[in-house]
């Protein structure tokens, strides 16, 4: 059996198909149990987090394992297998394995670093462990990877290169002010009771905000988080809980909005979000663009007419404002004739001072305009190329709501970005600005630990399975032993007890030291790359009964599985 992870995730995709391929709790329990009804999956376990979605499998067939994972995992999402499949990716064996490793130390987070990942994958293992998919390997894989992500965030500083992705979205919203100075004294809106709603509100307290309100659908989770906010140490937040239906009204008094719920539709829609801001601040002034581009053309125009430009055959009161005379804007569409009189007034003239102070003088604009009328004189006339005009955009007002929408799918309308006074932060937009984020040079240090940590689980899994076949060969041979001393005693009647004793203990030694050797070395070998077939050798070898070597396992495995279904450390 190998272990084989189908997924995609915001490195493979784009936001608009995970927000669309994106399973809730029993979409994820059902698509578990579908994994190991199929043929070729013994084992199964979904990471489900806001941007990843990774079916993880124990498989007898490669190929078989990837077509079978792909098709379950689009009909549970609900996007079409021709759809989800170049998005997808596929990591086998020694690499399904450093895959995981990488995301519990949160090198493959959209925010390098972050710690959440941690407890997500964590309870990935309880519902797998709880709809009993997870048998050896994938226990065994679970648990381990959250050990070295512990590892890399206490033996490392990969805590500096990042940050949850709760903090990042706030530092978006922030727009480089300091959190804690942003933060102080605002009024914070939680919509949701989840751990990533929950996180937030622990963030904004210790931010300084000057009150947390709580909605959430179920309201014994509203005020179970309320509690924790205002009896915990280190903040003096207030806080409340409310239930959904007063969203619309607490949207006019929060400054900051966080959203994360489960919820398959939209949580707040763009008209209520223009409601909120409208029931707090005065519209806008309106800016009357018309007016604003007079003006400006007004300030931009040259005069009609200056000393300087005495003499030029052009008409300037039909140029364009903001054109220079001396330039190819100016003469464009003019026949050859007037250019050649155009070029012989340039260079005989100090019209323009300007060229003079950039380094260029009426000998230069002469020999441009000349080259000009040449091709005019070729072509007839010159294409006219105007620079395009200035469109004044109305400023936006300073924003007086702030939203972060975590959740996945979106929770608030994405049109909501264009209501005035309103600043909204998703997961695609913290995608685009995680995308050039820096990493720090710890990166490096929990990469090796990465690659230490495979090459060491991918032996413990080697040398594991070849101990049933060590064990059974044992068994075997105890087996062995014990006969021949009971053929002995038939044939020796009167042995005394003393003497049984000391022929048997003789024969035992003499059998362990003849397995001793082999076993140990055996197991050395299996553990090694490619040592897998070192198993099948000694099955072959010694004739040893495979339904043996695989009652062994069983009882290993339900020896194991009665400490860990009791839950991941």
């Amino acid at each position: 059996m190998s272990l084989l992870v189908v997924g995609l995730s915001h490195r493979s995709a784009p936001v608009s198909v995970l927000e669309r391929a994106s399973l809730n709790a029993d979409a994820q329990t059902k698509l578990l149990q579908d994994t190991v009804a199929a043929e070729p999956a013994s084992e199964g376990a979904v990471l489900a987090t806001c941007n990843r979605i990774e079916l993880y499998a124990d498989v007898d067939k490669f190929h078989a394992g990837v077509a079978e994972l792909s098709t379950l995992l689009a009909q549970h999402s609900g996007v079409g297998l021709e759809e989800l499949t170049p998005y997808l990716y596929v990591h086998y064996e020694d690499r399904a394995v450093h895959h995981l490793f990488s995301v519990a130390c949160g090198l493959d987070s959209m925010v390098v670093g972050e710690g959440q990942i941690l407890g997500q994958i964590k309870d990935s293992l309880a519902r797998a462990q709880e709809t009993h998919t997870a048998g050896r390997l994938l226990n065994d894989l679970f648990q381990q990877a959250l050990r070295v992500g512990k590892r890399a965030h206490s033996e490392t500083g990969i805590d500096r290169a990042g940050q949850s992705l709760v903090t990042f979205g706030l530092e978006q919203l922030a727009l480089g002010t300091p959190v804690e100075t942003w933060a102080r004294g605002r009024k914070a809106l939680v919509i949701g009771a989840g751990s990533m709603s929950s996180l937030s509100a622990a963030t904004l307290a210790r931010a300084g905000v000057a009150e947390v309100v709580v909605a959430n659908r179920t309201p014994d989770r509203a005020e179970r988080l309320v509690r924790i906010l205002t009896e915990g140490d280190g903040t003096d937040v207030a806080a409340r809980a409310v239930p959904m239906t007063s969203v619309p009204f607490e949207l006019t008094r929060a400054d900051v909005v966080v959203s994360c719920t489960g919820a398959t539709g939209l949580v707040l829609t763009a008209d209520m979000v223009a409601a909120g801001v409208e029931g707090r601040v005065e519209t806008a002034p309106v800016v009357d663009l018309d007016a604003v581009a007079d003006e400006d053309a007004r300030e931009s125009a040259p005069p009609a007419h200056t000393p300087a430009e005495d003499g030029c055959p052009v008409d300037l009161p039909t140029v364009r404002p903001g054109f220079s005379v001396m330039g190819e804007a100016a003469v464009a569409g003019m026949d050859a004739a007037t250019l050649e009189q155009h070029g012989a007034w340039a260079a005989g003239s100090a019209v323009d001072q300007r060229d003079a102070a950039r380094g260029t003088g009426p000998e230069a604009d002469a020999e441009v305009i000349g080259a000009l009328a040449a091709a005019a004189s070729a072509i007839g006339r010159i294409p006219e190329r105007r620079r395009p005009e200035a469109v004044d955009v109305p400023q936006r007002p300073e924003p007086v709501l702030f939203l972060l929408d975590l959740a996945m799918p979106r929770d608030v309308d994405a049109a909501a970005h264009r209501v005035p006074g309103v600043r909204l932060v998703d997961i695609e937009s913290l995608a685009e600005a995680s995308a050039d984020a820096p990493m720090a040079a710890d990166v490096d240090q929990v990469r090796r630990i990465v690659s230490d940590e495979v090459a060491a689980f991918g032996a413990a899994q080697r040398a594991a399975h070849i101990t049933p076949t060590v064990v059974a060969l044992r068994t075997m041979a105890a087996d062995v032993v014990a006969g021949e001393i009971a053929r002995l005693e038939g044939r020796l009647p009167g042995l005394d007890d003393k003497h049984r004793a000391e022929i048997t203990q003789t024969v035992r030694r003499v059998v362990d030291k003849l397995l001793h050797a082999p076993t140990v070395r055996v197991k050395q070998l299996a553990a090694e790359p490619g040592g897998a077939g070192y198993a099948d050798a000694l099955r072959t070898l010694f004739d040893l009964d495979p339904e043996t070597v695989a009652s062994v396992s069983r009882a290993e495995e339900s020896t194991e599985k009665n400490a860990e279904n009791r839950g991941p450390g």
